[in-house]
């Protein structure tokens, strides 16, 4: 029985070691993730189109995903996010949310919740000081997004970003650049 009762306990602490964020995909452990200093939210307001983003399910097959963030009266934000189904011309998949600041001292942490159970990490680790592009993640580094404010990212912008993931405990490789339209004059 004692050795039941240990191997419970063992899978009891490894469950909450994910629960709390503690441990990443395929058992590994990461040190804390760190955020940018502060995010002034009213210039984050607004729409973000998605560059790039590490593989998920519910985005699976989406191309000319958005983001639209608006401030909302109760302290938290509206987030709207828009995608087509495997073509620009696809049929459109909106789905609506909000988040809250988990983190005055910053505003970097945010908490999305698109289902009334379910309340995901939203931590902005890079962010261009005029709110051009942004990088989203989470601590156990199975999400990141990279956001910018128009379709198209500079490849230079882009580039540097990428090489920047590492730092962060990302790896640049899991990355999938998302197809957007292409701007016009």
């Amino acid at each position: 029985m004692n050795g039941l009762n240990n191997s419970l306990i063992t899978k009891g602490v490894v469950a909450v070691a994910f629960a709390l964020g503690l441990a990443g995909g395929c058992g590994a452990f990461y040190p804390p993730l760190s955020v940018v200093e502060m995010v002034d939210l009213d210039r984050y307001a607004g729409r973000w189109y998605e560059i790039a983003r590490y593989p998920n399910s519910f985005e699976r097959g989406c191309v000319g995903v958005t983001a639209d963030y608006t401030p909302r009266d109760d302290g938290r934000i509206e987030v709207v996010n828009t995608c087509f189904e495997s073509s620009l011309e696809g049929p459109e998949r909106v789905i609506r949310g909000s988040a809250r600041v988990a983190d005055a001292t910053t505003n970097a942490k945010l908490k999305v919740r698109f289902f009334w159970l379910f309340e995901g990490d939203y931590w902005i680790i890079d962010l261009d000081e005029d709110y051009s592009y942004a990088v989203v993640g989470e601590p156990r580094r199975n999400f990141l997004w990279i956001l910018s404010r128009t379709p198209q990212m500079d490849e230079d912008t882009y580039t540097d970003i990428v090489e920047s993931l590492p730092a962060f405990g990302y790896d640049p490789g899991r990355l999938i650049l998302v197809l957007q339209p292409e701007e016009t004059d």
